[in-house]
């Protein structure tokens, strides 16, 4: 403020002194003509000339000038510092520098919501670029931490899947030992069993040991990879194949499966780690619809992704749906609203690495009707 008023001050006091010696000239230009008018008069007449008058006149002139030059370039500066002080400065300069100064103490705050200033409030001025810049900084500097919080996240889910999968190896170990006891001890049973209602159950236990054993499989999973053998699949016998292994909770038996899956629909991949994801899926519904009314729909249809043959397959349920709090984030590791007895939130994790490993993707929505719907998009071969 006081660099503005020097400034003008300033520019007044050269304007003044300028203006002084051009107004000098004038009034003296003015004297010169009046006293030769007198002299040509006083020749004219015969009298005697009087120039004390013509110099009164010059002197009063002069000072007369300076007054009304001084008054009006005082009023000038006070008015332009009026204007400058209390319109252009307020509008143009101390209210966006005060914004920025806001934005910024929000910025320390951890403020988001406050700390970007409003597209509306700047202008299209040196300031307003200024503003615009350290919008841009803020928001990729925000943009940077998301990414470095995600990626910590990240970290931590890994470390936690590291040290699962570790555990899993080594619980697959313990229980591949009685496992293989107990598959021959039951083969040697149904070898000898005459009686038909012991060969049933014999059956039944074999099933039963023969899941525990994908379960271990499964479990190895964790801590490498397998090589998968890929080869044309027919989808229907496979979601058949793996809701007989859901079909194991007895909730299964009050809740009706429709497979709308033609015979002909085909997926390249592997059949025990596509049974896998399907499993996980159809469980997951299970899980969620109700006893008695509970519906599940499969369906599937051909569908290319640039230009590469494949099928969607969707595994759709009349149950509450997704809640919008886990929908974002429901493939991530550990995300489950059940993390009891029942659920670990590493079902769909595990279905969604089976499912990327095998060149498809996978996706997860709520149905406008109610009830959620999974879709599965896998690589088909190309049809003849």
């Amino acid at each position: 403020m006081v660099l503005h008023n020097l400034f003008f001050l300033v520019l007044a006091c050269a304007a003044y002194f300028t203006l002084i010696p051009l107004f000098e000239k004038q009034v003296a230009d003015a004297q010169d003509r009046e006293i030769r008018i007198l002299e040509q008069a006083a020749k004219a007449g015969g009298g005697p000339i009087n120039l004390a008058l013509p110099e009164r006149t010059y002197e009063q002139e002069l000072r007369r000038a300076k007054i009304t030059l001084f008054l009006v370039l005082g009023s000038i500066y006070v008015l332009a510092v009026l204007l400058l002080e209390s319109v252009i400065m307020p509008e143009y300069v101390y209210q966006p520098l005060q914004k920025m100064l806001d934005a910024d103490a929000a910025t320390q705050a951890g403020d988001r919501e406050r700390e970007l200033i409003p597209e509306h409030d700047i202008l299209g001025d040196e300031i307003g670029y200024l503003m615009r810049s350290r919008n841009k900084t803020v928001a990729a500097l925000r943009r940077q931490e998301d990414e470095l919080a995600s990626a910590l996240r990240r970290l931590e889910e890994q470390d936690r899947l590291v040290s699962l999968g570790l555990l899993s190896a080594s619980v697959a170990h313990e229980l591949n030992t009685p496992l293989a006891v107990l598959a021959g001890s039951i083969e040697k049973l149904i070898e000898t069993s005459p009686d038909a209602q012991t060969l049933n159950r014999l059956a039944r236990m074999q099933r039963v040991t023969q899941r525990l054993r994908r379960i271990s499989e499964s479990l190895v999973d964790f801590a490498r990879v397998r090589k998968q053998s890929m080869e044309p699949l027919a989808l229907r016998a496979l979601i058949d194949e793996a809701w007989s292994l859901v079909a194991i909770d007895e909730k299964a038996s009050a809740v009706e499966l429709v497979n709308e899956v033609r015979p002909d629909d085909q997926a390249i991949g592997n059949s025990d780690r596509l049974a896998q994801v399907f499993v996980n899926l159809l469980r997951n519904a299970l899980i969620a619809v109700e006893a008695g009314t509970g519906k599940i729909v499969v369906r599937a249809k051909r569908m290319e992704r640039s230009g590469e043959p494949g099928v969607t397959v969707s595994v759709e349920d009349n149950g509450p749906g997704i809640p919008s709090a886990v929908l974002p984030n429901i493939f991530e590791a550990f995300v489950t609203t059940r993390l009891d007895a029942r659920g670990t939130g590493l079902g769909l994790t595990v279905a969604e690495g089976i499912v990327t490993q095998h060149g498809g993707s996978i996706t997860a929505a709520n149905r406008p009707e109610g009830g959620a719907c999974l879709e599965v998009w896998l690589p088909a071969p190309a049809r003849v």
